[in-house]
């Protein structure tokens, strides 16, 4: 039996909320006002509060802060009359559960308020803490025991390693595992990806600009060089990545990740030579789906980083059938995206037990949005965001990161580069698509070192 304060002034509604609740076992106490709501908290703790908004004396809404610190671990459903956008608002920056608006059916109330108890007892237990931290490798799979074991193995060495595995999978934790665990755990990591930089800029970026600016193998000496997307190094790249490596005139380990078959590109695309140089030993990282055992206690760190990035928010734990849900998908982009449905269901359960319906679609295939010019732009917005979140990793070293200029280079380059197969090589008409006289796109592609 659970203790439920209902607080409404129009006694209709309060005498039947008092005996749909009763009829299903519950002690319920009736209040019609937000003073007399705080007597009744004096008397007895609820497990339950429904919350009217117009209430005499005082909003409702104003007053839930105050009854969670009365009643801590209960959850207040709000009633309205007025279903708008601002009360919804309201109601949800204050921290409700739910929101009903009336006339309601009863039959839903009571759904409504045994999923709030039910809810309420799993809040109970413990909430999800990270057992490793913020850039650590989490698994216990079979898949997972041979990673280990071979970071273990190269570890203690200096060897070039090549990680390899699909998009989101973890490359970069497993190249800082190997450095947080060899010999220049104190040195720096410096960690960029290739396809991040401009195609003219990436030897500049690497090995030092020609007014004198240091580059990231500078920037990583006596520590690790993590090169992500190796094979987007241009030729004259990996003629000095060849060298650095035959000649160690850097004292800086390279480790580098791919999630192509290196192998089977054409010596043009990628050197045997260097490829035999980087592949000394290599690291596998496998698919999610590959390792399904391991899909909970991620799901379970990630919310707890999540939860830690936003230590002003409420603590959330996931039901068992959120996470059945996250058991069943196949999770194309991995880790990854299994980190952005975490975050997703985190943000719209508000900070409460999350639950399937919280999560997010499951990733449509591309060619469904592909003419949705604002879902394309979201895309845009979240690979910047987390190209940015690279870049200051891989950039802060730097005596001047200089990212927007970076993220301006990378832009325009792509942006070039599609206008230009999109008119076939015709700068005439890729200058007029893209808003440019010849000369200063032909300016802009000697710049950027694309020879189309």
């Amino acid at each position: 039996m659970s203790q439920i304060l209902v607080v409404d002034d129009e006694p209709a509604i309060g005498w039947s909320l008092r005996e749909m609740l009763s009829d299903d076992g519950h002690d319920v106490v009736l209040a019609a006002s937000v003073a007399e709501a705080f007597l009744a908290c004096g008397r007895v703790i609820p497990d339950l509060v429904l919350l009217d908004v117009r209430l005499p004396g005082r909003d409702g809404i104003s007053a839930i802060p105050e009854l969670r610190s009365a009643a801590p671990h209960a959850p207040v459903i709000v009633m309205t009359a007025f279903g708008d956008l601002d009360t919804a608002v309201r109601a949800v920056r204050a921290g409700a559960f739910d929101y009903l608006v009336k006339p309601f059916n009863l039959d839903h109330v009571a759904t409504v308020v045994a999923r709030a108890l039910a809810e309420r007892s799993l809040r109970d237990e413990p909430p999800a803490t990270a057992d490793a931290d913020i850039g650590t490798l989490v698994g216990s799979s079979a898949a997972m025991q041979e990673v280990y074991q071979r970071i273990a193995l190269v570890a203690d060495n200096d060897l070039p390693v090549l990680v390899t595995g699909p998009s989101g999978s973890g490359k970069e934790l497993a190249a800082r595992a190997i450095h947080a665990h060899g010999r220049r755990p104190d040195r720096p990591f410096v960690a960029t990806n290739l396809t991040a930089l401009a195609p003219g800029a990436v030897a500049a970026e690497l090995f030092g600009h020609a007014d004198g600016r240091p580059g990231l193998v500078a920037a990583a000496a006596g520590g690790t060089l993590f090169l992500a997307d190796i094979e987007a190094a241009p030729p004259d790249v990996q003629s000095s990545l060849l060298r650095l490596l035959e000649s160690k005139e850097v004292d800086v380990r390279v480790i580098a990740a791919t999630k192509r078959d290196l192998g089977g590109l054409t010596a043009a695309a990628f050197r045997r030579d260097l490829l035999d140089r980087l592949h000394v030993v290599e690291i596998a990282m496998p698919a999610l789906k590959e390792r399904r055992d391991d899909i909970e206690p991620l799901a379970r760190c990630l919310l707890a980083r999540c939860l830690a990035a936003n230590p002003q928010g409420t603590a959330a734990v996931m039901s068992r059938e959120f996470l059945e849900a996250l058991a069943s998908r196949d999770w194309p982009g991995n880790v990854r995206e299994l980190r952005h449905a975490v975050e997703h269901a985190a943000v719209v359960a508000r900070g409460g037990v999350l639950r399937p319906e919280h999560l997010p679609p499951p990733g449509r295939p591309a060619a469904a949005a592909e003419n949705s010019l604002e879902a394309a732009a979201v895309g845009v917005g979240a690979a910047i965001k987390e190209w940015a979140a690279s870049a200051r990793a891989a950039f802060n070293p730097l005596p001047e990161p200089d990212l927007h200029h970076r993220t301006m280079q990378l832009v325009e380059a792509t942006l070039l580069r599609e206008a230009l197969a999109h008119t076939g090589g015709n700068r005439t008409a890729a200058a007029k698509l893209l808003g440019l006289d010849r000369a200063t796109l032909r300016t802009k592609l000697r710049l950027l070192g694309i020879d189309d």
